[in-house]
């Protein structure tokens, strides 16, 4: 361990972490591999730096593994991340019921397999039974879809005379959400030098801080993400409102 994590593991972690998890298509062409290879890779990095996170405190990590825009990369490529995602799932069953962790799957399932959903089903049901550090995965995940979802479930409550209009607020809407029940993030990590948001989180992130690295996610580690939470504990957090 050198000094720079030393110092950085004093620092308390944020809550909930967000990752864009971007870069592997760039980590693996630089190397002269398939696209394929670079998801292979960045599944590890997930793995490794979900471990890291619940080692030192943080309690929910969510990541960006599948938006609802990559459906128009190439077949070879979306069979390769869903079987990827699939074998993640077979694994990460022994690993919940082991380590007592939780994890939780956001994002419009309507499109995936009937043997992945029924996995994903698996891990939702076992997820029940522990309180500790939650993994957020998002598949076939948009920000902008998941707040026309909540708006729909809300007009078809209104529709059946559960409520009313005038009964939406922030916190009512923020229940019909994916992310129901989980705090929004203080944090949201982009790798790879993109700085732009990509549709990730939106409602949710309107108050987090945001890091950009030029590290593509293969590539990043452990210490990438001490520098991280270094740099979120240099922010000033005023939420709208004037530093006293």
């Amino acid at each position: 361990m050198d000094l720079f994590t030393r110092k950085t593991q004093k620092l308390p972690p944020p809550e909930h972490i967000a990752i864009i998890m971007d870069g592997n298509g760039r980590w693996a062409k630089k190397r002269g591999l398939p696209r394929t290879a670079g998801h292979a890779a960045g599944a590890e990095t997930f793995r490794r730096i979900a471990t890291y996170c619940r080692s030192i405190g943080v309690k929910y990590l969510t990541v960006y593994a599948f938006s609802t825009e990559n459906w128009k990369r190439s077949r070879e490529e979306v069979e390769c991340i869903m079987a990827l995602f699939e074998k993640y799932l077979h694994e990460a069953i022994d690993e919940m019921e082991q380590d007592h962790i939780r994890l939780k799957v956001l994002g419009d399932l309507s499109r995936i397999s009937p043997e992945l959903r029924a996995l994903i089903e698996r891990t939702a049901e076992i997820s029940t039974h522990y309180d500790g550090f939650q993994a957020n995965v998002c598949i076939n995940y948009g920000g902008r879809d998941e707040i026309v979802h909540a708006a729909r479930r809300f007009a078809a409550q209104c529709a059946a005379g559960e409520k009313k209009p005038e009964e939406l607020t922030e916190e009512a809407f923020g229940g019909l959400l994916y992310t129901a029940g989980i705090p929004d993030p203080e944090l949201i990590i982009r790798p790879s030098g993109e700085e732009r948001v990509s549709n990730f989180l939106l409602w949710q992130s309107a108050y987090s801080e945001y890091y950009f690295t030029d590290v593509l996610w293969p590539d990043f580690d452990e210490r990438e993400l001490d520098r991280a939470i270094a740099a979120y504990h240099k922010r000033d957090r005023r939420f709208g409102g004037v530093k006293k």
